[in-house]
């Protein structure tokens, strides 16, 4: 069965890259917009992307529990080339389950990730011991989702996890500084699962994607809940708030991507994108980093560009 779980776009070509997951297959392959294409072969699918911030390189996550790093293909190569083993940098390797959610930061070129293994792990890909911390190793708030970097203050991460918990972290002590304060329903425990945490590029704020149909907005100083909202009619799966902090973007399994003011938590556009596949939907969206597209990808095997 084909689907695409992450779609993201790459800065210096002005395309985006799609991920492309083959569950039960070992054959996975990253496409770029352009119709250039380079073929990896992991041990099993990709469940996560991320992009460098100047766009040369990508990072995978898979369900193999490993993190590979790989150089961006030239925009003029050819389509029908062979595989070039030149394009993988590097493996990391320290998870021990499925790698659910990956995060790039410019600032000193930190990458994090969350594992199925209970761990968020800070990395350094181009370090020789590329593993700088490891987050929540005792399990202690459950198993993350997703990660972030927090935009208002660099040396702050936050987490998700699957019990309704989001913790900011500082990054070089590894220890817990904030726990934002969700409300959990202890009769529907599953209901409680954080499906994507993002933080606002410029205030102290970290939103929230929820599976019980809520979008959260937090306090990040205080921890306490600023504004929650019923935003879809299914789980939300995926946000993106755009580089300027204006907009935030939602999908969710009830097949539609919304684009909310962020000032006056409404929204302003809703878009039908995608089919329902084995009852799921949307994966995840994306913002360009300076026009005005936006992108999604689904369960359908579809990845969509809206202007």
């Amino acid at each position: 069965m084909i689907i695409i779980r992450s779609i993201k776009y790459i800065y210096t070509l002005c395309g985006m890259t799609i991920n492309c997951s083959f569950s039960y297959w070992s054959e996975v392959q990253v496409w770029l917009i352009l119709y250039k294409c380079f073929s990896i072969v992991p041990s099993g699918s990709v469940l996560s992307l991320a992009v460098s911030s100047n766009g040369e390189q990508c990072f995978s996550g898979g369900i193999d529990a490993t993190i590979r790093c790989w150089n961006m293909p030239s925009p003029s190569v050819d389509p029908y080339d062979t595989y070039d083993p030149s394009v993988i940098l590097s493996t990391l390797t320290a998870h021990t389950d499925a790698v659910w959610g990956l995060s790039f930061s410019g600032i000193k070129n930190r990458l994090l990730s969350c594992s199925a293994d209970g761990t968020i792990r800070l990395w350094n890909p181009a370090d020789k011991s590329p593993c700088l911390s490891t987050y929540n190793v005792e399990r202690e708030n459950g198993i993350p989702t997703s990660i972030d970097f927090v935009g208002a203050d660099p040396a702050h991460i936050v987490g998700s996890f699957n019990n309704g918990n989001t913790v900011i972290y500082d990054m070089e002590t590894s220890q817990s500084l904030v726990m934002l304060a969700s409300q959990v329903d202890a009769v529907s425990p599953l209901a409680n699962q954080i499906n994507r945490v993002v933080s606002h590029p410029t205030l102290p704020v970290t939103i929230t994607a929820h599976e019980d149909r809520h979008i959260k907005f937090f306090d990040n100083k205080t921890g306490k809940l600023i504004h929650a909202m019923v935003a879809h009619l299914d789980a939300v799966t995926s946000l993106a708030v755009d580089p300027n902090g204006i907009y935030l973007m939602s999908g969710s399994h009830d097949c539609s991507i919304r684009l909310w003011n962020l000032d006056s938590k409404t929204c302003v556009q809703e878009i039908t994108a995608h089919r329902k596949k084995c009852d799921e939907s949307i994966y995840d969206v994306a913002f360009h980093p300076s026009k005005a597209y936006i992108a999604c990808a689904g369960a359908d095997a579809l990845a969509k560009v809206f202007v």
